[in-house]
């Protein structure tokens, strides 16, 4: 499948992604129906369902099930945010966060090479683990910045990209990603997919990702930390 093709099979990209997120992290995964879902076995220990343009009936469904714990979340891949916060608002339940993206990008278009740390302060330190691998920016005791990539099919998924706040401003966002890229192609890789924060959404654009389609995150508490991050 070519990427143009990919971006617009936002529902084969969600299902790409849940199982590279999970992957990430070491997330148990089942399916509701048509609807992939994650149990967050290292935050509030419930599931999480995921969910591309529901129809009214499919949201009332995935309601159903939220409804059975106060901690579940609905997260919603759409480029129609208005509709689902207003389906939402129909159900009592409350818009947690909506100001994350899917974003995609070819992997021809990035660097496969390793990067280079400008800085002799910091040092760079990857490994592998259960098929995730990781990138660590090293300062002095302290981690600078960090992220993870693991490949499902011929897809890299990127996810948990931080730089710390003492480090920020520095390029070590970018860097990470490079060097993510470069054990990603290790593995026989096409496309990047991952999920961006607002503060990352520039960088990945910066680096020639493309925004996909909106995520908003449901539930029926006012608690919600964006998946891309927490």
């Amino acid at each position: 499948m070519t990427p143009d093709a990919m971006v617009e099979d936002i529902t084969h990209l969600l299902e790409v992604w849940v199982a590279g997120w999970a992957g990430c992290r070491g997330y148990e995964t089942r399916n509701e129906g048509r609807f992939p879902a994650v149990l967050r076995a290292d935050a509030n220990r419930d599931w999480v369902y995921f969910a591309h343009d529901p129809s009214h009936a499919e949201f009332a469904e995935l309601v159903s099930k939220a409804a059975e714990s106060p901690t579940r979340i609905i997260t919603v891949f759409t480029n129609d945010a208005a509709r689902y916060s207003f389906l939402a608002q129909e159900h009592g339940l409350n818009v947690t966060s909506a100001s994350q993206t899917m974003m995609f990008v070819d992997m021809q278009t990035q660097d496969s090479e390793d990067p280079w740390l400008a800085d002799d302060d910091l040092r760079l330190e990857t490994s592998q683990m259960d098929g995730v691998h990781h990138a660590v920016v090293w300062g002095g005791d302290d981690v600078a910045a960090s992220g993870r990539v693991y490949v499902v099919g011929n897809t890299a998924v990127f996810d948990r990209i931080v730089t710390e706040p003492g480090y920020q401003r520095r390029g070590l966002g970018s860097f990470i990603m490079k060097a993510l890229a470069a054990q990603a192609f290790e593995h026989d890789v096409e496309n990047g997919l991952l999920l961006a924060s607002l503060d990352g959404q520039k960088l990945y654009s910066h680096l020639g990702w493309k925004t996909v389609c909106h995520v908003l995150m449901i539930s029926g508490s006012d608690e919600g930390a964006d998946l891309s991050v927490a």
